[in-house]
């Protein structure tokens, strides 16, 4: 359960930051007129969190107005008139027919080229008329969202996991053939195949002598870390027990797994975890992977397995800023300083432009009026601190939220966010916005991939419930 160890440059200072309300005042009186980056200037799949360029933690330039630049400087002349302007050379448009057919046919030349071809392309809905015009103008597709980019936790030493792209390919290629023979086959309201996926891969890479989960619903995720390893023992705690389910459908009890359900229910940060692990023969506690999928704070989550000893946390619902149910990881280090990482209230900005127009293409994306709260607050949920699913909702300031942020990266090692399986064009999804993942493990445009790996047999359903999953690795206590 080791880690590569990379250089990572000195990140910036933050001795002298500027107040809350001067960043907040910064960010209200400026647009974002940073360059939108492209796909191959987001961090990979396995260095998305660790990113050692000093660049990537840079602050993002700011223009001195909020004025937009004229669009028609920029914008690019229409396909036909292009094709118009080439034909008037050579005194084709004395021919009115001629010239007509000439430009249809570049026309359907570049859109069936651009279906073939674009990493961009996103099947959507024949129903939605706006979303496929904006589609065939290449506008809010691919992972362009310019400067909003991908947030992501800084560890404090450079390090990353071992783990290739290769090596996500290679478990997809063994995974697939796994979750067609699950016993739950329609796990709505619980994790997809995603998720499931990521789950079964960090397991079975890390081996760890003995699996924690908190939060089992059906008993899905507990199939899942039986598949990955199918002799280490399971603990799971959870308010109802999955054999419950049993008498309305399908679920999964596990034999070889300690349930604290029901009337034997304990919260995870109530537990004796020395007591309980010594009673297994459990001394070793960097040799144990810990899976929450209960929807607490995971700031609250993070610290009780900080104080318990627990190195290896997976939280399954890492939700983006502006979404979800409770205080995530993404949310936290959601910063300023970070790329990706800040947002404006500005209701006439280009975030909230890009935003707009990106809620016609994702279910989940959240525009201008939806991420902000009161006073201008766009950390957490609308400013908000929000634990045990939704129930508890704890405004603070953005001065506590960047202290959070503080406190995560001084214990941390590594952060890894779990890509997407595959891209929308691909897997037909339209929950989550793919401007703010990682690149996918299969990217759009290599169906073969796709279909070689078996992902073309299971149905669409199961790749709509992506948010995020990431893996933590703590840092070893200090001496």
């Amino acid at each position: 359960m080791s880690t590569r160890n990379h250089s990572h440059p000195a990140s910036h200072s933050l001795s002298s930051p500027k107040s809350p309300t001067a960043i907040m005042m910064d960010r209200t009186l400026s647009s974002r007129r940073s360059q939108p980056y492209s796909d191959f200037d987001f961090p990979s799949s396995s260095s998305a969190a660790v990113a050692s360029s000093s660049s990537a933690l840079s602050p993002i330039p700011r223009s001195p107005t909020f004025l937009s630049d004229d669009e028609s400087k920029t914008k690019k002349p229409h396909l036909y008139l292009l094709a118009t302007n080439y034909i008037s050379r050579f005194g084709l448009v004395k021919s009115p027919c001629l010239c007509l057919s000439l430009c249809l046919i570049f026309i359907v030349f570049g859109l069936f080229s651009l279906m073939l071809n674009s990493r961009s392309f996103v099947c959507v809905s024949t129903y939605d008329p706006i979303s496929r015009v904006s589609l065939f103008g290449l506008d809010g597709v691919d992972s362009d969202f310019g400067s909003l980019g991908v947030p992501w936790c800084r560890s404090k030493h450079g390090k990353t996991v071992e783990w290739t792209s290769k090596d996500l390919i290679n478990g997809l290629e063994e995974f697939v053939p796994i979750y067609e023979i699950r016993p739950i086959k329609n796990n709505m309201y619980g994790m997809g195949f995603d998720h499931s996926f990521g789950l079964w891969f960090i397991a079975r890479w890390l081996k760890p002598d003995i699996m924690i989960e908190s939060g089992a619903f059906k008993g899905h995720s507990t199939w899942v870390l039986r598949q990955a390893m199918p002799d280490t023992p399971i603990i799971s705690i959870t308010p109802r027990h999955p054999e419950k389910y049993l008498k309305k459908g399908p679920a999964y009890v596990d034999e070889n797994c300690t349930y604290f359900a029901g009337k034997d229910f304990v919260d995870f940060g109530s537990v004796n975890w020395e007591k309980v692990l010594k009673a297994r023969g459990i001394s070793d506690f960097s040799r144990v992977l810990v899976f929450f999928d209960d929807h607490q704070n995971e700031l609250k989550r993070l610290k009780q397995a900080l104080k318990a000893g627990f190195r290896h946390l997976v939280f399954e619902d890492n939700y983006d800023t502006g979404t979800g149910d409770h205080y995530s990881l993404r949310q936290i280090c959601d910063q300023f300083y970070i790329r990706g990482g800040g947002h404006s209230c500005f209701r006439d900005s280009d975030e909230a432009r890009i935003r707009s127009k990106r809620k016609k293409f994702w279910e989940k994306a959240v525009d201008t009026d939806e991420l902000c709260g009161p006073h201008e607050a766009w950390w957490g949920v609308r400013g908000e601190m929000r634990d045990n699913f939704n129930h508890n909702k704890t405004i603070i300031s953005y001065g506590e939220h960047f202290q959070n942020s503080r406190f995560v990266e001084s214990i941390l090692d590594v952060y890894w966010e779990l890509p997407p399986t595959a891209g929308p064009s691909l897997t037909h999804q339209t929950r989550y916005d793919p401007g703010r993942a990682p690149p996918p493990i299969v990217e759009d445009g290599r169906y073969r991939l796709f279909q070689r790996l078996g992902l073309d047999r299971l149905e669409r359903s199961v790749f709509n419930g992506y948010t995020q999953m990431v893996y933590l690795q703590i840092s070893e206590p200090e001496s």
